[in-house]
């Protein structure tokens, strides 16, 4: 995707970011508690003004990547920063300012609103909270905000369970805005929809990014809706980046197995266009005990013996393009970050 917004210096940087589990599991009765590696050393920047999103399978670390940017879960190694300020360590009293300008927004609409709040109270209360206007300003802002996410003002004073899920999703849109974020963290904001209303809340987020100039880190593991939303992207595989760079690049010139795969799984809409399906075999093996060498090679049909033996490290693609692959072959003049 290609955007109007000029993008520059990094909003968001990610350095080497692990966040790990304590589990019930021991190796014996009284050993140590296994440790749940759902994060494991990723590296990432989110430039000012674009949709950068991360991409894989159910339990491959994507939402829990998104939730450390915003101490929702914590890391336990590595570097993050926003708009140049450490974040990790931070008390509740230094993240306050920041809650402003940093918005999450979940995956079950229903799930994230207060069931015995009208739609109105809970898209006043985040200015409530930081003590933001007169209670008429408040009013006058959330009707506001509502009004330019697609709801009319015979909406505002239902319950959520009056509302169908796409207006739900509209509401937690509108309570993420009415801050004026900087970021917006969306976690799969449409796996709960239908697929007609998944396309509005797309487009709507479009249309805000454009109105409010806003930054958003987009979670899915829909691909089809990330190469219509995103600029750049990340693809994550068993708590590792294994691919990332621009989004037209990746689906252009998919480098990594496990990319390729992902993009071949893509419905084609063109009945008479015949598309390869790469099958993976077998499950993602478990974070607690992930395999030794590079995390895919037990699924991968391009897999060696050096692929057992070590962790690949990043090559260089193209402009912005890496991945951490054996097999990928980097294009003329590039080579081995």
């Amino acid at each position: 995707m290609t955007t109007e917004t000029q993008l520059s210096d990094p909003l968001v940087s990610v350095r080497d970011a692990h966040c790990v589990f304590k589990t019930d599991q021991r190796e014996t009765f009284f050993g140590p508690a296994k440790k749940l590696h759902a994060v494991s050393g990723v590296s990432f920047d989110i430039l000012r003004g674009e949709v950068f999103g991360v991409v894989g399978e159910s339990g491959c670390g994507k939402s829990t990547t998104a939730k450390i940017i915003l101490d929702m879960e914590h890391a336990s190694e590595g570097t993050i920063t926003f708009d140049g300020m450490p974040l990790l360590g931070l008390s509740d009293t230094d993240w306050k300012p920041l809650r402003r300008r940093i918005q999450y927004v979940f995956q079950d609409p229903l799930g994230a609103l207060d069931p015995r709040m009208v739609v109105l109270a809970q898209v006043i209360e985040p200015l409530t909270i930081h003590n933001i206007g007169t209670t008429e300003d408040r009013r006058r802002k959330a009707g506001e905000i509502l009004e330019q996410v697609g709801l009319r003002a015979h909406q505002f004073a239902k319950f959520p369970h009056e509302l169908s899920g796409g207006q739900r999703q509209r509401v937690v849109l509108a309570r993420a805005l009415i801050l004026e974020p900087e970021l917006l963290v969306c976690d799969e904001p449409i796996s709960a929809l239908d697929v007609s209303i998944q396309a509005q809340i797309i487009n709507l987020l479009q249309k805000l990014r454009r109105e409010m100039g806003l930054t958003i880190l987009f979670i899915s593991h829909d691909l089809s809706v990330v190469r219509h939303l995103c600029d750049r992207l990340a693809v994550m595989y068993l708590g590792k980046i294994v691919e990332q760079g621009p989004a037209d690049e990746i689906f252009a010139n998919p480098c990594h197995p496990y990319t390729q795969a992902l993009i071949s799984a893509i419905p084609v809409p063109e009945p008479d266009i015949k598309s390869i399906r790469i099958s993976l075999e077998g499950e993602p093996p478990s974070p607690i005990d992930p395999p030794k060498g590079c995390r895919f090679h037990p699924r991968c049909n391009m897999a060696g013996p050096e692929c057992s033996a070590a962790e690949p490290s990043e090559m260089t693609m193209g402009s912005g393009h890496i991945a951490a692959c054996f097999k990928a072959v980097p294009k003329t003049g590039e080579g081995q970050l």
